[in-house]
């Protein structure tokens, strides 16, 4: 087998100078990329384009077969009983299907282990371990009838533990590519278009800037030819020069795992790790571009486009982060020059306050909040708004970019021409249907001779029995009205889910106002000064911590939601699972959010007449400066404590704990088992103690979590994407560890974009404009201090807005035990407190009603909203407009190769037609020449008519 290969690698290859390298070409032929295996010690110690050097044993343990020239491209894992084999003759009779069922029966695979003879057996039967062994017996008969090549290990160092190694023979990757139609490079090579000129010469002055964080991989670096690609056929092999990527996508091996797996047939199922890398799966290389190409022919395309979506993701932060930290230096260099906090921290002002509680809380001074009036500028200034504006127009470039990037990836990968087959049925799909199909003949049956009724294990006994010999049809499908109580649970529970969300949410409410009451009972001034940023402290921390246990519990919930819903496909699956479980995880961030920014202190009333929960606790107010600290606040801690908690300690901590439960597991089984300590550990034996991979949802899932916090309320928060950036920058390394050496090697997938992903981004990029125009108008004040300058300032400046938004109260308004228990605590007879509201003053006839400027600056805040999202909309718009999808030297190429490959196809079939026309010629001259020679018969002459007649056979 190696020699074949060897000598085709040579023949399409053409360079005789590789001869010396082809011998490991060829073991990487099935791997799909040139690489080197290593054992366990080496781990994460390897480029990822480096050749593997010796071959041995040591490089071959666990990767090969027995014979050590077949590689391993998939495992299946087992549990078994060595001390009971059940009968297959007694299996046989319970189950009462032998005729379609015995012949798969015969398959014996290669290899330690195995079962036992019957005459050695014990007794005993276990009927669920004697099916579980039939149903593996059975898939692997398929799995050997369809080419694949199986070997069995029984005899390794986890107990009870069995291995069955799965091989794909040359013959089943060809079959698998034309099926699968994988587009494969030819030998005909065009040149890549090239800049010129100007530019030109800013591309080579940007990769001379940029080489040392290029990572050192060969693949990386830029090429200026490229092999024409063309999909695979077996009838054309002499056209493809490389056989690369094909086994990576192991379809017709999981046809059916998935339900073998979910039953406990089958523990586990993974391709192999065979190699690593320190220029990816290293935090020591933080600043360096990733290598995506490898990483795409290591994982596949799925996982490659998560990574260079994240990579992109990521460089996209960083000009926004740094005009984000330009507007906090900004507000950093003004805020002595902010007249409004001046004129709140000015003790001369001496404005008092209404009480913040009842009976416990007294009068107050305004300038004891000068610290958060000062800190509230530093987020709530005029560079805010252009900020705003600024991050709506980066979300919507940030969409096109990755557009045009995933463009790029796809003529890189050969994957332009790539579209989704219709997907296999899920396997839960198919048994309900199955199901209901059953039980319709049943009733139709019943209707006709009244037969009894069969319920309960009856019925799904008799389902399971018929599922392995009855084949679906299209007739049969699930209807609306089969899914009408999946569908109805699924309303009902996420409603459920939404509501306990803003039930926690007001329980923290409660906190807060009970809190606030309780502190403000403090005998030291310092305690009382300080309740409001201890009530807000604790109060986010409350709600970070619920907010990533729900996490949790949600995501458990919306899986199952999704599965009672038994979607057609896996692809219908994943999206509506992802659907779910945003919607649940977007509603449990964001809540506690919203309710600060655009609920507290819009309900609280007015002294004298104060809205009550319960009759006895009083709604929150907002601080004299605004609530926009408070949101900063509560934005700020949510965010980092998700990202520091959930993403980075919960990524490491968890995987290594549970690796650490397993090795305390398997010592003591070591200590048990002296013989299987000794043996050495296989390399698929070190990747079942792996983590099985999960998918891409939880990764994708808090990249879309955070990329709210950058932009949903980013006017509050103008760090929002500086800590973003810093937490990426490890999140990239920190996946790639992961995917390396903390999960099992998942299956690679051809994908061509990221899915619903994109949708949900864009649609986070048009709320975020929506939300941010309101921040802006109703959470910060800006509109009043613009409604203020323009129509109620003297002298143009910002001088008196303070005292213009604080509205007067008759403290002998109060109603009856409202009123504060200790009115001299200032020293001095209060008649007329301050409290922050436009309503008319005590002394006027509509005392206490809303004021026309109230009017005037609502009226100013809707049209801002209206303005502020038009424009920005018609801006993204603009710029989604201006900035072509694909790339307009990437059309070029495409079209290029288009052309090409006609090209290609004419002159071979010219070749064709002209070698058909040569022998053609030949055999007439041939047949000329043997009848010009003499009638008479002589032993040459008859040698010279067979010599003719042979030719003729051989062409």
């Amino acid at each position: 087998v190696i020699t074949m290969l060897v000598n085709q690698e040579r023949l399409l290859c053409g360079h005789p100078s590789l001869a010396p390298y082809l011998k490991y070409l060829s073991a990487a032929f099935q791997l799909g990329q040139i690489g080197n295996c290593w054992p366990k010690s080496e781990y994460c110690r390897s480029l990822l384009n480096s050749l593997c050097q010796d071959p041995d044993a040591n490089c071959k343990h666990g990767l090969y077969f027995r014979d050590g020239k077949r590689k391993v491209d998939y495992i299946l894992v087992y549990h078994y009983k060595k001390s009971s084999v059940s009968k297959t003759l007694t299996r046989r009779i319970h189950h009462n299907d032998s005729s379609a069922r015995s012949i798969k029966q015969d398959h014996q695979l290669p290899g330690k282990g195995g079962h036992l003879d019957v005459g050695e057996s014990e007794l005993h039967m276990d009927y669920h371990e004697d099916d579980k062994r039939f149903r593996r017996e059975e898939y692997e008969g398929n799995l050997m009838e369809a080419g694949l090549e199986l070997e069995r290990d029984e005899d390794t160092k986890i107990h009870g533990v069995g291995f069955v190694k799965i091989h794909a023979p040359w013959n089943v990757l060809c079959r698998e590519a034309e099926f699968l139609k994988l587009k494969m490079p030819t030998k005909k090579v065009y040149q890549i278009n090239q800049a010129h000129g100007l530019l030109k010469k800013i591309n080579s002055v940007i990769q001379k800037i940029t080489e040392p964080i290029q990572p050192k991989v060969a693949e990386h670096k830029p090429e200026t030819v490229k092999r024409l690609s063309y999909p695979f056929s077996r009838e054309k092999q002499h056209l493809p020069s490389k056989f690369k990527i094909v086994h990576r996508y192991y379809f017709f091996v999981f046809q059916g795992i998935t339900s073998l797996l979910a039953n406990g047939v089958y523990s586990a199922a993974y391709p192999l790790h065979d190699l690593l890398c320190e220029e990816w799966a290293s935090y020591g290389v933080f600043y360096k571009y990733q290598p995506i190409d490898l990483v795409r022919k290591y994982f596949g395309e799925k996982i490659g486009l998560y990574f260079a979506w994240l990579g992109v993701y990521t460089q996209m932060l960083i000009p926004a982060s740094i005009v984000g930290v330009i507007v906090f230096l900004y507000g950093c260099a003004t805020v002595d020059e902010n007249i409004p906090s001046m004129e709140m921290c000015d003790e001369r002002n001496n404005i008092t306050m209404c009480p913040l509680c009842d009976n416990t809380c007294s009068y107050w001074k305004m300038s004891s909040s000068c610290a958060t009036a000062r800190a509230s500028h530093l987020f709530d200034n005029p560079a805010t708004v252009f900020f705003s504006v600024f991050m709506a127009l980066w979300a919507a470039t940030f969409m096109e970019h990755w557009k045009r990037k995933q463009m790029r990836l796809n003529y890189r990968w050969d994957l332009t021409g790539f579209e989704e087959e219709e997907a296999h049925p899920r396997a839960e799909y198919e048994a309900k249907v199955l199901e209901k199909s059953l039980r319709k003949e049943y009733i139709h049956k019943k209707k006709r001779r009244h037969l009894p009724e069969e319920t309960g294990n009856k019925w799904r006994q008799r389902v399971k029995t018929v599922m392995a010999g009855v084949k679906l049809t299209d007739k049969e499908k699930l209807t609306w009205k089969d899914r009408f109580p999946a569908y109805f649970t699924n309303f009902v529970g996420i409603i459920f889910m939404i509501g306990l969300t803003f039930a926690i949410v007001f329980g923290v409410i409660i906190y807060r106002i009970s809190t606030a009451a309780a502190l403000a009972l403090s005998s030291t001034p310092s305690g009382r000064s300080s309740v409001r940023v201890t009530v807000t402290a604790t109060a986010v921390i409350i709600n970070l911590v619920v907010i990533i246990i729900l996490d949790e519990v949600y995501g458990c919930i919306a899986r199952w939601l999704t599965q009672i819903e038994v979607p057609k496909t896996d692809k219908s699956f994943e999206e509506r699972l992802i659907f779910k479980a945003f919607l649940l995880k977007f509603v449990n961030a964001y809540t506690p959010i919203f309710y600060v920014a655009f609920f507290k202190g819009r309900f609280v009333g007015r002294p004298g007449d104060y809205v009550y929960i319960f009759h006895s606790f009083r709604m929150e107010e907002c601080a004299p400066g605004g609530c926009l600290m408070e949101l900063c606040i509560q934005l700020s801690i949510i965010m980092l404590g998700k990202q520091l908690i959930q993403n980075n300690l919960f990524e490491i901590g968890i995987p290594k704990m549970k690796k650490l439960i397993r090795y305390i597991k398997l010592k003591r089984r070591r200590s048990l088992d002296h013989e299987e300590h000794m043996k050495k550990k296989q390399r698929y034996e070190v990747d079942y103690n792996l983590e099985p991979f999960a998918g891409l949802t939880p990764e994708y899932m808090e990249m879309i979590i955070q990329f709210g916090f950058v932009t949903l309320f980013v006017a509050s928060f103008p760090l929002a994407p500086l800590f973003a950036l810093l937490n990426n920058i490890i999140e990239i390394r920190l996946d790639a560890k992961k995917f390396v050496t903390e999960l099992r090697r998942p299956v690679a997938v051809r994908a061509k974009d990221i899915g619903i992903w994109y949708n949900i981004l864009r649609g986070v990029g048009k709320l975020a404009v929506i939300i941010n125009a309101f921040v802006i108008s109703f959470t910060s004040d800006f509109i009043p201090r613009l409604v203020y300058l323009y129509m109620y300032s003297e002298n143009g400046t910002m001088h008196g807005f303070v005292n213009h938004t604080l509205s007067s109260f008759n403290v002998s308004d109060f109603q009856g035990g409202t009123a504060p228990n200790d009115p001299m605590e200032l020293g001095y007879v209060v008649q007329i407190c301050r409290y922050k509201d436009y309503r008319e003053p005590p002394w006027s006839e509509n005392k206490y009603e809303i004021s026309k400027d109230f009017w005037a600056v609502l009226a100013a805040r809707l049209a801002f909203v209206i303005v502020f999202q038009n424009l920005v909309m018609f801006m993204s718009d603009f710029v989604d407009w201006i900035i072509p999808d694909i790339p307009k030297d990437i059309s070029q190429q495409i079209h290029k190769e288009k052309v090409l490959m006609v090209e290609v196809f004419m002159k071979e079939e010219q070749g064709k037609l002209q070698m058909l026309e040569t022998w053609k010629d030949k055999d007439m001259k041939k047949g000329e020449n043997c009848n010009n020679h003499s009638p008479k018969l002589s032993r040459s002459q008859s040698g010279s008519m067979s010599s003719c007649h042979s030719y003729h056979i051989d062409v």
